[in-house]
């Protein structure tokens, strides 16, 4: 991973105004990775959490099965449903 240091004489002009640079915590810059999705620690994912290209093709199996077409009222029951907080099937 290629690191930067941006200091506050490459933003202002330092012989006028007198600002310190700014400097980030290990745990802070950890978090910014974790949202950022850059995480250097892969963490497992929980139990609740499925894998979205196993799930993709379970729906594109059912397409194929049941002759679905993209854009008709079945295609969007089955890619837009919410299994999860409805418990449709």
């Amino acid at each position: 991973m290629k690191q930067y240091k941006i200091t506050a004489q490459d933003i202002f002009d330092t012989s006028t105004v007198n600002i310190p640079d700014a400097v980030l915590d290990h745990d802070d810059l950890r978090g910014l990775q974790q949202l950022a999705g850059i995480d250097t620690v892969k963490q497992p994912l929980p139990e609740n959490i499925t894998n979205i290209s196993h799930t993709a093709m379970e729906k594109v199996n059912i397409m194929k099965q049941h002759d679905i077409k993209p854009g008709t009222t079945e295609w969007f029951k089955l890619w837009f449903s919410r299994p999860y907080w409805f418990k449709e099937p």
